[in-house]
């Protein structure tokens, strides 16, 4: 394999991790291939948010799965159950935010929780990832 799809599958699989209950350093990776300019930026854009989104709808189908089998005051983790009550209040648009550390992967646990519709949170969660890899790029490229 050539470094170009080396480096499309590594931000793919580092994108997909980082957006799960798992750390990973997607922005770093994407940083060094933007750098590398081997890959064409919009392809590096289109595969990080990709990954991330996925990633992301993991966690939310979690939450689908953990709201059939627990009770909501059975969740184990008081940041899920912090998640549940935010994701509540504000619905689909504070996935918007699921890129967010710390509390972006509970949005989506909780957006999955409380059965939100999947293309709704599907949309909301494509555009936040988007915007937060759209920054990044600018920042690596425009300067």
């Amino acid at each position: 394999m050539d470094f170009a799809t080396l480096g499309i599958w590594g931000m793919f699989l580092s994108a997909f991790v980082s957006s799960t209950l798992a750390p990973g350093g997607s922005e770093l990776m994407l940083a060094y291939l933007l750098n590398q300019a081997e890959i064409p930026t919009g392809l590096l854009l289109l595969v990080a948010t990709v990954g991330n989104t996925l990633g992301a709808l993991t966690t939310w189908l979690l939450g689908v799965w953990a709201a059939r089998h627990y009770p909501l005051d059975k969740l184990v983790d008081e940041k899920q159950r912090k998640a549940v009550q935010t994701v509540r209040r504000f619905g689909v648009p504070i996935l918007l935010l699921s890129w967010l550390p710390l509390v972006g992967d509970g949005f989506c646990f909780a957006a999955g929780w409380l059965r939100m519709s999947f293309l709704a949170s599907l949309l909301a969660i494509a555009l936040g990832k988007l915007g937060r890899y759209a920054a990044i790029v600018y920042l690596f490229t425009a300067f």
